[in-house]
């Protein structure tokens, strides 16, 4: 069993509506609800990067979690757990497009339509039942406006599809250039206090 850590000050966890707020809390009712499961806490990439909040010491997270896995890939975990816990984590949704159950604690936007086991309050507008090739066609098709990124003009998805396909995305401009470098700085500064 999985456990997706967010970052602390993420909007979606602020108004997600869960009664626990933050990865700790998650990990505590995690544990309450599966007393017998082996679990997994996978904390958020920018936290465990430095760059955004929610730290969880793994001597704090060990009092309710068998492994703390910081840098494995999600990916990887995703294709080897049977279930995902989430506040309102993305991965919930990436976990339902595996087959994996999954239980959320706040109500994120896959949340309510009867693919989820959900821990909050019930959400009153979603009240009917979805299946997952309609949540996924409403979530990547229907709701979202993409723009191509080599005309800058809005495009349906077969053409960002396309443009990812034979590799005609522009190359890195110098904000991502400088996140990239900035996570990696602080990831160093990190793995150094850690070893002080």
């Amino acid at each position: 069993m999985l456990v997706a850590g967010q970052v602390a000050d993420d909007r979606s966890v602020r108004l997600g509506r869960a009664d626990v707020t933050n990865s700790l809390d998650l990990l505590r009712r995690v544990r309450e609800i599966e007393t017998d499961a082996y679990i997994i806490f996978k904390p958020h990439p920018d936290v465990v990067a430095g760059l955004r909040p929610g730290h969880v010491p793994v001597s704090e997270a060990a009092r309710y979690v068998d492994l703390v896995l910081p840098d494995a890939s999600i990916d990887d975990l995703l294709n080897n757990v049977d279930a995902v816990h989430v506040l309102t984590s993305l991965t919930g949704f990436e976990a339902l497009l595996r087959g994996r159950e999954v239980i959320t604690h706040g109500q994120p936007f896959y949340a309510g339509w009867g693919l989820t086991r959900d821990l909050a309050e019930p959400i009153a507008r979603r009240n009917r039942v979805l299946t997952l090739e309609q949540l996924v066609a409403a979530t990547l098709i229907l709701y979202p406006r993409y723009f191509d990124p080599v005309t800058g003009l809005p495009c349906p998805p077969e053409v960002l599809s396309q443009r990812f396909s034979v590799g005609s995305m522009p190359k890195p401009g110098f904000l991502q250039v400088f996140r990239s470098i900035q996570g990696r700085l602080n990831l160093v500064r990190r793995k150094q206090a850690m070893l002080q």
